[in-house]
């Protein structure tokens, strides 16, 4: 009798189901962290490349994170927001997005742990916001300030981000092509903006890497009109770029013309050679010889009774100009774009000293425009490589040599790299733990270990024992030394600034406050509606 008293429950007594709230949590934390594992093996200069097949049969080589990730396909929606962190990581600083999914999958990998201690999500979400202020202000307290004349400075962080890509052995080439780029189109009105758009990467096949080259000036891959020999170089030349057609109009709907006898037929050919020549006698008229024709889908931009009528008349035309170049070109020659032959006029030319079509030694042909009077603040870089792969990577390694440039152009602040900052914050978020009360502490103390990741993650690709690797680091840092890190060359420790492994400020802290971000939204969902 006592027994079944005992076994009735209470009617006031509630219980909530937490066990799914629990697994969501769970599922959504263990697909990120797969995704960071991914990408986890190509983090540093050691780390491995990734080939990656797509559907269409291409096939992509790289170690680049931004990439690996955009072209993984990630069905779970939680494993889409580190695809989402790599984009914004790209976009913020260009460099950093294996980092700052690896940081993510480190910091998951701590709240998993504390999650199942007991602690609610919302508070070490909070404890995780405190520590990335905190690991902001660290960083910021330990970067040095560098000014845009020190071109050593420059090059050695964009060489530095260069020598974790595969063309990693042409970083003494294309780092000061990247420093120099970017000096160049910054302009003296706002000097801490600079716009990626006024560089212009051109990719010709053939030839090395090496023969990689910046141009000041105009490049394009295409050829000059050949037709009834035209011409393939001019000097002084006055550029007209237009974005009407110079061929016979047609009709406005589809309709068909009837002619009956030859006379008919003579004066419709007449009367197209006279519309065209009379177009073209404007254009000399202005003393324009260097045509830019716009690319024309309704009809052909030229015909070869145009073209053969401008090569009589000594004028160099490039056509099949793509319509979303026009601006840059339109920027750099200072001229403005005719859009109808009525408004050709000598003052909408741009001027250039020559414009020629360059033969590589390969068959390829280029045209190069140079020497341009009153040049926007643009610049071309023609990049080359043996093979599509290669000019592919040569191209995104480059990209991100530029955007290190733009980051210390925006924020001129370095910061050193190898490891040496992470084990920093780790030492000084731990020491910082130990003030803090009750669960915060608890909490910003995992944190603080898990930052440890990336000296581990470098070590460990690497080829290094990375538990002794790290430990050594902790101990030098202990005793003062701040820029102490990995040089996986000499696979020890050492003083990271001698080495020249500098990077800036900007890509160190946007991606501890990013991946913070990142990791406190995926901690604050507790379930997954799917709305069809």
């Amino acid at each position: 009798m006592a027994a079944s008293v005992l076994s009735k429950p209470k009617s006031t007594e509630t219980f909530v189901d937490n066990k799914r709230k629990d697994d969501i949590r769970m599922a959504n934390i263990a697909a990120a962290q797969s995704v960071a594992d991914a990408v986890r093996t190509s983090l540093g200069p050691k780390g491995m490349d990734k080939m990656i097949s797509t559907s269409s049969g291409e096939v992509i080589i790289t170690n680049d994170g931004a990439t690996i990730l955009n072209k993984m396909e990630v069905l779970q929606p939680a494993a889409k927001f580190l695809v989402e962190l790599s984009k914004s990581q790209d976009v913020v600083a260009g460099d950093g997005t294996t980092t700052v999914v690896v940081i993510a999958g480190a910091l998951l990998k701590a709240s998993l742990t504390l999650l199942s201690a007991g602690i609610h999500p919302t508070v070490v979400s909070d404890a995780l916001h405190k520590a990335s202020l905190k690991a902001v202000e660290i960083l910021s307290a330990m970067a040095i300030p560098v000014e845009l004349s020190d071109r050593d400075s420059l090059v050695k962080s964009a060489s530095t981000s260069l020598n974790s890509k595969v063309v990693s052995q042409y970083s003494s080439l294309l780092a000061p092509l990247a420093v120099d780029a970017v000096l160049s189109v910054v302009d003296p009105a706002k000097p801490d903006l600079v716009d990626l758009k006024d560089i212009k990467i051109v990719k010709k096949l053939g030839g090395t890497v090496d023969d990689t080259e910046l141009v000041k000036g105009l490049v394009f891959d295409k050829k000059v009109s050949h037709a009834s020999g035209g011409l393939t170089r001019m000097e002084n030349a006055k550029i007209g770029v237009i974005q009407f057609q110079i061929s016979p109009p047609k009709t406005d709907i589809e309709q068909s013309i009837v002619v009956s006898d030859y006379t008919q037929m003579d004066r419709i050919l007449k009367e197209e050679r006279n519309y065209i020549l009379g177009m073209i006698k404007k254009i000399k008229a202005t003393g324009c010889n260097v045509l830019l024709i716009q690319k024309s889908i309704l009809r052909d931009a030229v015909t070869d009774l145009s073209l053969h009528y401008l090569s009589k008349a000594k004028i160099l035309v490039i056509k099949d100009v793509e319509r979303d170049e026009i601006e840059f070109i339109t920027k750099t020659l200072n001229c403005l774009p005719i859009s109808n032959i009525e408004h050709f006029r000598t003052e909408k030319l741009g001027f250039a000293d020559l414009v020629e079509e360059v033969s590589l030694g390969d068959g390829g042909k280029i045209i190069k425009i140079t020497g341009i009077k009153d040049m926007g603040r643009t610049t071309s870089v023609l990049v080359r490589g043996s093979n599509q792969l290669v000019l592919d990577e040569a191209e995104r390694s480059l990209h991100d040599a530029l955007c290190v440039v733009r980051c210390l152009v925006h924020k001129r602040f370095l910061i050193a790299g190898g490891g040496a900052p992470e084990i920093e914050l780790s030492r000084q978020l731990g020491a910082w733990a130990k003030v803090l009360q009750g669960m915060e502490g608890y909490c910003v103390k995992a944190f603080a270990e898990a930052l440890e990741v990336i000296p581990y993650t470098l070590a460990e690709n690497a080829g290094l024992n990375p538990i002794t690797i790290v430990t050594e680091l902790r101990n030098r840092h202990a005793q003062g030394e701040i820029n102490a890190g990995i040089n996986v060359r000499k696979g020890q420790i050492t003083n990271i600034m001698e080495e020249n492994v500098v990077q800036p400020l900007l890509v160190s802290t946007s991606a501890i406050s990013l991946a913070t971000e990142c990791v406190r939204m995926i901690l604050k969902i507790d379930d997954i509606v799917t709305v069809r």
